[in-house]
């Protein structure tokens, strides 16, 4: 199963996936794909392009095709909805508590010889995904203990590679935020100003949430891209202790915007998507839902998910 790649103004597979992703989980729905055409037209979509996400979908094993059905009906894959859930569970907790911080680091550090340059780019590119951030040319770290990732990262691209070694260690640092220490390998002044634009462009929004001035039409199209742009920082930002972050740190008033417009427009964007989805899909209201972030979000070190799947009355 390979997930569609997040950009800048996403492509129709990608906000499908999202869709999908925040709306159903249950592999014996019925999608048909007139529901899929009319979901995405929401979004200024095309019939032709709404049809190329669907079979990009199929092709990556996110959704499946109903075997000997005309017009065409797909499913969820098992695999799509752990998934689906794994990461809802991830972009709701995120930053919701300081990570317990034990003064641990994981380094990774590799040579690679001139004939696997191209290898070398795409170890940078996993190292990055993972969360990992350069220190120095070919010395990657990232605040914690778990190893297993990049271990996994460095044998799969590099151990067929004649010459190239790698290595993965636990360290802490004498000066963690001091010039030549950990912090130093990641720019928390563009991050922090990357939050405060998130912010700034979801006020409004937020303020019309309290006002009770949106509309369901408008709420599927304005959660669907809170929850695109939120998203990403769950997946670049470190997460590092609050002694090596600048003060102010404003992810906690972008993760309160977040969750705010997130929480209240889910029923409202639920009842869209059965609206539009129903004339195509009779079934649409028994199986349409949406994540919501629990009230009692997990403590550090609680095993609770930290998320609940309501369905909308």
């Amino acid at each position: 199963m390979r997930v569609p790649r997040a950009q800048v103004g996403s492509s129709p597979q990608h906000l499908l996936a999202t869709v999908l992703g925040e709306y159903l989980d249950s592999t014996d729905a019925d999608l048909p794909s007139a529901a899929v055409i009319a979901i995405l037209g929401e979004f200024g979509i095309s019939e032709s392009s709404a049809r190329a996400a669907l079979s990009r979908l199929v092709k990556r094993g996110l959704i499946a095709m109903r075997a000997s059905r005309r017009p065409p009906v797909y499913h969820l894959t098992p695999g799509a909805i752990a998934r689906h859930r794994s990461r809802m569970r991830h972009f709701l907790t995120f930053g919701a508590h300081p990570p317990e911080w034990t003064g641990d680091w994981v380094l990774a550090t590799f040579s690679v010889p001139t004939s696997g340059q191209a290898s070398r780019h795409a170890l940078r590119r996993a190292l990055g995904a993972l969360r990992f951030a350069s220190l120095y040319d070919s010395v990657w770290i990232r605040p914690g203990s778990d190893a297993t990732p990049a271990k996994g990262a460095l044998s799969e691209l590099l151990d067929h590679i004649e010459g190239a070694r790698w290595s993965v260690m636990h360290v802490r640092f004498d000066e963690e935020s001091g010039p030549h220490g950990p912090a130093g390998a990641y720019d928390l002044a563009a991050l922090a100003s990357e939050y405060s634009t998130f912010i700034r462009r979801y006020a409004p929004l937020r303020a019309a949430v309290r006002d009770n001035e949106v509309d369901a039409a408008r709420a599927l199209v304005a959660r669907t891209s809170a929850m695109d742009s939120w998203r990403r920082f769950a997946d670049i930002d470190p997460d590092l202790p609050d002694h090596l972050l600048p003060a102010p740190w404003p992810r906690q008033e972008a993760r309160d915007t977040f969750l705010e417009i997130h929480s209240a427009l889910g029923a409202l964007a639920q009842a869209r998507l059965v609206e539009v989805a129903t004339p195509h899909w009779p079934d649409a209201a028994a199986w349409i839902t949406h994540f919501e972030a629990s009230e009692d979000l997990p403590t550090a070190g609680s095993t609770g998910s930290g998320t609940a799947l309501r369905r909308g009355r």
